[in-house]
This record gives structure tokens, sequence and C-alpha cells, in this order.
């Protein structure tokens, strides 16, 4: 091996042996990778972009965003869905904050089962969470039931835009928690220790020291849950909430049509403010020194918690994990209610429901396995080729790709749907005279598109832990690039691919917000468009929830699946060390 190919110190990638993945089949990829992103998410936001700015006659105007805060209408849903994404995220930090700092801080029996039922809420769609709690926390739900009959009043938690609230908060706040948990553990001990030695104490010490610390991933678990809170469509729907932006975008597409301008209007605010909450997630931390020595150090000393404090502790954590569990108890009963109104738990109980489901929506479960096994796929193909591009290539501008496949992450699937009906209506599916928007293709593309992210950052991840060196000896015995790439990155970067695969899997069987939109036949109908139809009726509710039990269990199979995978593969690793 020559000096030229040495690997650099760090593992990094030498400049001469960059330069050789810069032939012609890395710009072939990245031509191939980059006109996806341009056909599928590009093109489609920039026409809902560009429609919002144009008047009849293509001209630039301003009129349709005068026109849209100059209606009282308007002008409140923005004002709701900008009031419910703040108050959702004070009160998921509410929750997970002390949850966080309880757990990595104090010593007590339970806490990872603790994180682990903390996390429990993202396995459920929100919109099914909604129609669950209401059963619990309703004006007729079984909590509001008892201090009726106990007590003489009932607390109306549901309704309106506070009932939006409490669900959002309940279903997202594991963002925070997991960011935070993270951020906690990687804090150095030391800078404990010397606040201690210097008199800080209790609250004051969790305030001056510990949480600002902590901040990076605090500000990345809210930014999260602002962006999903604003662009939500599901949640306020099942529950009657239409004087907020998401629906209001969607009511005005579906009722007054794709050239209505102010579902155009309503798309840029959303996507406006998804970029914003990121960008300032990222700015608030920016020129501030969050690094500690932890790794050379210990983690933040935990300390046992007194005879009242842990009473306190477990009472609060019980009550937390009680109103976050509910909603999963709720549906589950749900699907076996015969009759469930006005009474605390359901009166009779049945299966008809899930034979419901499988006689009349079996279509739905393998449309649904079938849309997101394709689009998990797509994912991970193209993150791998993404993460191989910048980190094995020299070609100029390619970590420009990295940025424009994360944009995805701030573009609402409802905005990414109104592109698509933009950008393809008029046009037939080639040798055929069957439109495109009418193509369940679509609803596929939607997911993948908007799971690209999460897939892309696994594989970067995975791929950053193979060492040019394996590569380099399987081509100085003779394996061309493309067989190496085949034969060793790939199933070297196994682990990580799977976790994207999983990721992208398990976060589209609950998408809805481009479902809704796209599905233009119950024949292509997946299983949360088919739930969000069931719950429209009181009738429905019950193979509704069914539905709804089936996708959380999909969901759980997937992340456990990907779980055993993991530790699979981490078990050689262990007995060669």
């Amino acid at each position: 091996m020559t000096p030229a190919t040495v690997p650099a110190p760090g593992g990094s990638v030498p400049a001469l042996r960059r330069r050789e993945g810069a032939g012609w089949g890395a710009w072939a990829v990245a031509g191939a990778v980059l006109a996806f992103l341009l056909v599928f998410l590009l093109v489609p936001v920039g026409l809902v972009v560009y429609t919002a700015f144009v008047d009849g006659s293509g001209g630039f105007t301003l009129g349709h965003f005068g026109n849209f805060f100059g209606q009282s209408l308007f002008t409140e849903a923005f004002l709701n869905s900008l009031v419910v994404a703040l108050a959702s995220v004070f009160f998921a930090s509410l929750i997970a904050v002390p949850l966080a700092y309880l757990t990595v801080r104090f010593e007590f029996r339970g806490a990872l089962l603790i994180q682990t039922l903390g996390v429990l809420p993202l396995v459920m769609p929100p919109f099914v969470g909604a129609v669950a709690l209401q059963l619990i926390f309703g004006r007729n739900g079984s909590v509001n039931l008892l201090l009726d009959q106990w007590f003489g009043f009932k607390v109306p938690i549901m309704d309106g835009l506070v009932g939006v609230t409490f669900v959002e908060s309940i279903h997202y706040f594991p963002f925070i928690l997991l960011n935070l948990v993270a951020a906690l553990r990687n804090i150095d001990g030391a800078m404990e220790e010397s606040a201690q030695n210097l008199g800080a104490r209790g609250f004051r010490l969790f305030r001056r020291i510990i949480f600002p610390l902590a901040m990076p991933g605090f500000l990345a678990g809210a930014a999260l849950v602002f962006v999903k809170v604003f662009d939500d469509l599901g949640t306020p729907l099942v529950m009657g909430v239409t004087n907020m932006l998401a629906p209001q975008a969607y009511l005005r597409i579906t009722s007054v049509g794709i050239d209505d301008p102010m579902g155009y209007v309503i798309s840029v605010l959303m996507i406006g403010f998804s970029i914003l909450a990121l960008w300032l997630a990222a700015r608030m931390t920016q020129g501030r020194d969050y690094a500690t020595l932890q790794k050379g150090g210990s983690s933040l000393q935990r300390r046992r918690l007194a005879g009242w404090e842990s009473v306190l502790a477990y009472g609060w954590i019980g009550l937390v994990l009680a109103i976050v569990l509910a909603p999963h108890l709720a549906i589950l009963l749900m699907s076996f209610a015969k009759v469930w109104s006005f009474s605390v738990l359901p009166d009779a109980y049945t299966l008809d429901h899930y034979a419901a489901v499988f006689s009349d929506a079996q279509h739905m479960i393998g449309n649904t396995l079938l849309y997101c096994l394709l689009a998990a796929g797509l994912d991970v193909l193209i993150g791998t080729a993404i993460a191989w591009l910048i980190l094995r290539t020299a070609l100029p501008a390619r970590r420009w790709l990295d940025s424009l496949a994360s944009i995805a992450l701030a573009i609402p699937g409802l905005v990414l749907a109104i592109g698509y009906l933009r950008l393809f209506k008029g046009v037939n599916i080639p040798f055929t005279d069957s439109p495109v928007v009418t193509s369940w293709v679509l609803i596929m593309l939607a997911y993948a598109v908007r799971r690209l992210p999460y897939a892309l950052r696994a594989c970067m991840a995975a791929l950053q832990q193979v060492h040019l060196s394996l590569e380099e000896v399987a081509q100085s015995l003779g394996a061309t690039r493309w067989r190496t790439v085949r034969r060793v990155m790939v199933p070297l970067m196994a682990g990580g691919i799977l976790a994207g695969f999983v990721t992208s899997f398990i976060t589209a069987a609950v998408e809805l917000s481009a479902t809704i939109l796209l599905t233009s036949a119950e024949s292509q109908a997946p299983m949360s468009y088919g739930i969000y139809l069931y719950m429209q009726s009181v009738s429905g509710r019950g193979p509704g929830a069914a539905l709804g039990v089936l996708a959380v269990v999909v969901v759980a199979l997937g992340t456990w699946a990907s779980h055993r995978f993991a530790e699979r593969t981490r078990t050689p690793e262990r007995s060669t060390s």
C-alpha cells in the first residue's frame, strides 16, 4: 500500500482516494438521486410556493396573503395553530423534563421501564389517540363520569383547542424526553461537583448548571414537537376542530378546488414556520459551548431519594404514566367493546370488530405493508447512495444532496400532497388513460420523501463507522468498486440500514396528512385512512379501534425487530473485544 492510499489519521479519507471515487458511476448515482429529489420534493414544494405568489395572469402578487390575513376565519386559524403548537411544547416540556431528570439523576427501581413506557405514545397515531382520550377524558368519558358521580362536576379537558393541545402534548412529548435523556447522560459529573462546591444545591443547581448544559437536547426535541403539532391534520379533524391552519388548507383544497390560492398561502405559512422553528433551535445554541469531558470522567452522580421525595417522585411518575398509557388502554377496550356509551367501562365485549376488519378492511392492511415496505426500501437505497457520495467520493457540492434530502423534515405531508396534485394534474400514466393523481404510487412516494431524512441519518452514521481500509483491502484483492460496495460496504452497514428501514416503515404506517389527499379510491386506502374513515361515525369506531390496535401492533413489532437485530449485531463485537 503506497503512502497515497494509506488511511489518514482518525479514519479520514485521503484526498487522492476521494478523487478516485468521482468517476462516471458516482456522477450517475448523484444524477439519479438529484432527479428523484427534484421531481418528488423540490418541484412539488416549489410549485406550491410559486402558486401562492402569482395572480391569475402569472404575475407576482402578495394579494393572496393580504386576502388571507384580511379574513377573520384565516387569521383565527393561524393564531390558533400557533398557540396550540406553543402550548403543546410547553405542556410536553412539563411532562418530559421532570421525567427525564428523575430517571437520569436519581436512583430508584424501574427507571429504564419508565423511560420505555414514556416513549409508547409515539407508537400510536395521534388521531387514534385523540379518539381514545375522548373515551377517557371527554365530557362523557370515564374520568368525568366518575368526577360527576363523586363530586358533582366535570372537567372539559377534551373540548376544542384545549383538547387538541392535550392530545398533542401527550403524543409528542417523547421527542423531548428522548433528546433530553441523551443530553443529560452526556453531562460531565465534574461540572455538577464544581457547582456544588460553590454552594449550588437543589433547584438552583438544576436551573443554573444541569439544564443549561442539556439545552441542545431540549431544543432539538422542542423544535420537533412544534413542527409536528403545527402541521398535524388528523387530530384536529377527528376532534371536529377546523379553525386551524392544516384543517383549513385541507378543506379549501377538497371543497373549493386545487386552484384555490388560499390553500397554497396556508401551505407556505406552514412551511415557513416549520423551517423557522428548526432554525431557531439551531440558532439558540450557536456560538455557545456545551462540551463536557464526560468521556474522560463520569456522568451525573446519581443519588438516592429520601422517603418523602421517593413518594412524591413515584406518585408524580405514576400519574404521568397513567395519562400517557390511557390512550392505549382505551383503544384496546374500544376494539372489544360491544357497547360503550355513558359508562366508565364497556357494558359488553365482542370480537365482531376484529372480524369486520379482517373481512372488510383486509386490503388496507395489505396496502399499508406494500406502501411502507416500498417506501422504506427506497429510503434506505437513496440514503445509502447519498452517504456513499458524501463520505466516499470527491464530487463537488455533494453535501448539497444531504441538505436537499433533509428539507423534507420541514415539509408537512399535506403540503407535499398538494404539490403532487398540482404537479401531476392532467398527466396520465404512460401507455394508459389513467391519471397519475389516482395512482397509489404517489402515496408510496409521499411516504418515502417524508421519511427520507430518518433513513439518511441512519445510513450516514453506519457508513461513518466503516473504515475505508476495509474497502481498500477488498479492491487490492481484485474486487471491483461496485462489488466492494455490494459485498463489503453494504453488509457492514447492515445494522444502520435496518435501523433506517424500520424507522421509515413504522412512521409511514401511521401517516395521515398526505394519505388523506392522495387516496382516490377505497381500494387504495392504507390502514391510517381506514381508521380515519371508521372514526367518522360512532357505529364505526369499534372496527376503527380494532384497526388502530393492529396498526400499533405493526409499529411495535417493527420497533422490536429492529432492536432485536441491533442487539444480535453487537454480540459478535462484544465477544471479540
